[in-house]
């Protein structure tokens, strides 16, 4: 697999690459399309979108073909702030999965990190400069009452940095929050290729678990998961 052959070095070039055709397309699309910097989420979001449909009855009646091209800016400006939301996620994701193959993660932990990013900055859209929606969303977030359990605490600073991403979409600040993906990932690069923090006893109880799972998989009837091997090992425990 090509996780099994990644390294630092190697992950360090593919970010540089990702971040340095994310920043050029960026540039390009200013210098080659004046118009389209208005729609892209730098600078801040001001969307004006009715809160009502009464709201919008109204404006449609009084507004012309103009609140059309109003209504079109904004969904346009949403679209750029999902996609912007996107593509800063995706390196985060990288570094995890580098990161954590020999300890072990799950696939749905993986599409988890790609689309929270998408739903925060949906909820920053949404609630603009509204404190009411502001208070709507703590009532509704704390009557679903997710439970959520971390095997890691490295995860939830990944589940931190995947909201970092999208309150930074969402408001139209995608250069501040490219700023924070860079130092997020060559930061967790650089201390993956150092070591840090190594525990022994912690490495030689994941080389254990993943040297029981390599003679599992000579035997008949074994078959793979949704999750890597040494997540395997903790339910063989």
């Amino acid at each position: 697999m090509e996780s099994n052959l990644l390294t630092p070095a190697r992950l360090a070039l593919r970010l540089s690459v990702y971040f340095a055709i994310a920043l050029g397309s960026l540039l390009a699309l200013a210098a080659y399309f004046p118009g389209a910097e208005q729609y892209l989420p730098v600078g801040g979001n001001n969307l004006q979108l009715p809160g009502t449909v009464e709201e919008l009855a109204e404006s449609l009646q009084g507004g012309g073909a103009g609140i059309w091209e109003e209504r079109l800016d904004a969904a346009l400006t949403v679209i750029a702030s999902i996609l912007g939301s996107i593509i800063l996620i995706i390196p985060i994701t990288w570094v995890y999965i580098a990161v954590k193959h020999q300890a072990g993660f799950q696939k749905t932990f993986v599409a988890a990190l790609v689309t929270l990013p998408i739903c925060a900055a949906s909820v920053v859209l949404l609630i603009q400069d509204s404190l009411a929606l502001a208070f709507g969303l703590v009532a509704l977030v704390g009557a679903v009452n997710f439970r959520v359990t971390l095997r890691d605490a490295l995860d939830g600073i990944y589940i931190f940095a995947a909201i970092c991403v999208g309150l930074a979409s969402g408001i139209g600040y995608v250069g501040v929050g490219m700023v924070m993906t860079i130092a997020f990932c060559f930061a967790s690069v650089i201390l993956w290729n150092l070591g840090y923090g190594v525990n022994p006893i912690e490495e030689a109880k994941v080389a254990g678990k993943l040297a029981k799972l390599e003679q599992e998989r000579t035997q008949p009837g074994f078959s793979r998961d949704s999750e890597t091997l040494p997540e395997r090992g903790r339910d063989h425990r």
